[in-house]
C-alpha cells in the first residue's frame, strides 16, 4: 500500500514523514484510540472525487471518542473541511480511503481514560478492494466471539477492540477462507470480522440488530435505505441463529472498506446455488452508483461541491 504524502497532525497538515509519535504514547501502549474509515470515489465522468457520507462518518467517530472519554474540540463539519484540504493537497484522481484517528497522546505508563491529552490525525491512501473475492466470498464461522458491549462496546470503532477482529481475520485467512462470521456471547450472528452482515430468506432482507454487539454501520444504514426505497424489500432487524445462515437464500457483508461483498459458501456448505444472489447483485450495483454520485436521489450522501455555488473544492 502506498504511503501518504501528507497528514493532518497536531492541528495542521504536514508532510507524512513529520507525523510521528513516541513509543511511550498511551494509545500505542494501551489501544486507547478511536478511528474511522471514509471512502472517496473518483468519477472519471465528472472529474471529481466524491467522499461518501463524511458528516455521518465523523459523527460516528466523535461518538466513539465520547465512549473513550475523549474531547477532540472539532465538529463534524470542521473535520470534513480538514479532510477536503488534505485530499486537495494529495491531488488524488483515484479511489481513496481516509483514516481519521483520535488518540490519547500522553507519553506515560498507566492504564486509564481520564486526565489525558487527546489528539487527532487524518491521512489518506489509494484504495481498491478490501475482500479480493468480493463476488463470491467463502467464509467460516469463527471460534472467536465478538466483544460484548459491557466489555468493549462494538458500536464504536475503538482501536483496542480490533485485536478481536485481528484474531478472527487471521485465523480465517490462514485456514483458507476469505472472511469469517462472528457470533456474539448469546451465540447469534453478530458481524463479519469487520463488516456488517445481511441475509436474504424468502424475499426478506434480515440483519442483526444494533443490540447484538455490532458496529453502527454507515454502509449498513445506506444499504437498508436502498433496499427499502429502490427494491421495495422488507427489511427486518433481528437476531440470527448460526444454522439459519446455512439454509439462507443469499448472504452478504457490508462496510466502508468491504462495500457490498457477496458470500456464496459458509464453512463446507454452499449457499443456495453457490453464486451471488440476484438481490445482492442489485444492491451492489445500487450502492456502487450511489457512492459515485450517479443516483440523483442520493447525491446528498456525497454532498457534491465541485463547481457548485462557484466553489472550486473536492466533492464532499
Amino acid at each position: 500500500m502506498a504511503v501518504p504524502n501528507y497528514a493532518f497532525f497536531r492541528g495542521k497538515i504536514v508532510p507524512y514523514s513529520d507525523a510521528k509519535i513516541g513509543v511511550m504514547t498511551h494509545a500505542l501502549n494501551y489501544g486507547t484510540a478511536a478511528f474511522g474509515g471514509v471512502r472517496g470515489y473518483w468519477s472519471e465522468a465528472e472529474e471529481e472525487l466524491f467522499i461518501f457520507r463524511p458528516q455521518d462518518h465523523y459523527k460516528r467517530l466523535l461518538n466513539s471518542a465520547k465512549l473513550m472519554n475523549m474531547d477532540v474540540g472539532y465538529s463534524p463539519d470542521e473535520l470534513v473541511h480538514i479532510t477536503i484540504e488534505l485530499l486537495q493537497k494529495e491531488g488524488y484522481r483515484q479511489d481513496v480511503y481516509v483514516r481519521p484517528l483520535i488518540y490519547f497522546a500522553d507519553e506515560i505508563i498507566g492504564v486509564k481514560l481520564h486526565d489525558l491529552k487527546t489528539e487527532i490525525t487524518i491521512f489518506s491512501v489509494p484504495f481498491d478492494k478490501y475482500v479480493s473475492n468480493d463476488t463470491g466470498a467463502h467464509v467460516t464461522v469463527s471460534s472467536w466471539r465478538r466483544v460484548d458491549d459491557n466489555s468493549i462496546p462494538a458500536r464504536g470503532k475503538i482501536a483496542g477492540a480490533y485485536v478481536n477482529t485481528a484474531f478472527i481475520k487471521s485465523d480465517a485467512v490462514r485456514s483458507g477462507f476469505d472472511e469469517a462470521l462472528v457470533l456474539n456471547q448469546d451465540g447469534h450472528i453478530s458481524e463479519g470480522s469487520a463488516e456488517n452482515f445481511f441475509m436474504v430468506r424468502d424475499g426478506v432482507l434480515i440483519t442483526p440488530p444494533i443490540t447484538d454487539n455490532i458496529l453502527e454501520g454507515i454502509t449498513r444504514r445506506s444499504v437498508i435505505e436502498l433496499a427499502r426505497n429502490e427494491l421495495n424489500l422488507e427489511v427486518r432487524e433481528r437476531s440470527i441463529d448460526r444454522t439459519e445462515v446455512y439454509i439462507s437464500d443469499e448472504l452478504f457483508l457490508t462496510g466502508t472498506a468491504a462495500q457490498v461483498t457477496a458470500i456464496t459458501r459458509v464453512d463446507h456448505r454452499q449457499i443456495a446455488d453457490g453464486k451471488m444472489g440476484p438481490l445482492t447483485a442489485k444492491l451492489r450495483e445500487l450502492y456502487s452508483d450511489a457512492v459515485r454520485g450517479k443516483l440523483k436521489k442520493y447525491r446528498h450522501w456525497n454532498q457534491a461541491g465541485l463547481r457548485e455555488n462557484g466553489r472550486e473544492l473536492v466533492n464532499v
